[in-house]
């Protein structure tokens, strides 16, 4: 999608997608190593009654997934960061992951020509509709060529 086409209040859908315990484990023993993630027997036996992924995991997920459904051949370069993020539930081997973004506010900045800010709202749901991820982000549009 181009920046011209992120409408505050748009509504835009993506997934399912899934991860596997395999998946989850590899993920864990390379960037979250936590008992949690790595060590089934442990994590069944544990607190979340089985092996659940990193939050870095499933922020890594709904990324795929804002990119493949909006992102890709857009003027995005890049994100100063965001306003919020929380784990709401944990993501489980085998759940299917749906994305819900939400355009929040679309502007051209005032003091960098050709600059376009997308400030939006993502949240992943699991198969149950059991919201799993909810985080805000801005997005950063090259603009430069644009009128």
């Amino acid at each position: 999608m181009k920046f011209a086409e992120f409408i505050p209040g748009l509504v835009i859908e993506a997934g399912p997608a899934t991860l596997s315990a395999d998946e989850i484990v590899a993920f864990a023993r390379q960037y979250d190593p936590q008992w949690f993630h790595v060590d089934v027997e442990r994590a069944n036996a544990g607190r979340h009654g089985g092996l659940i992924a990193s939050g870095w995991q499933t922020c890594g997920l709904a990324m795929r997934l804002a990119v493949d459904t909006a992102l890709v051949g857009s003027e995005s370069f890049a994100s100063p960061g965001l306003a919020s993020l929380r784990w709401l539930h944990p993501v489980r081997p085998g759940d299917e992951l749906r994305l819900r973004a939400t355009v929040l506010e679309t502007r051209r900045s005032r003091s960098q020509a050709g600059l376009g800010i997308l400030r939006w709202r993502w949240q992943l749901f699991n198969q149950h509709g059991t919201e799993v991820l909810d985080l805000e982000a801005t997005s950063l549009f090259d603009l430069k060529d644009s009128p």
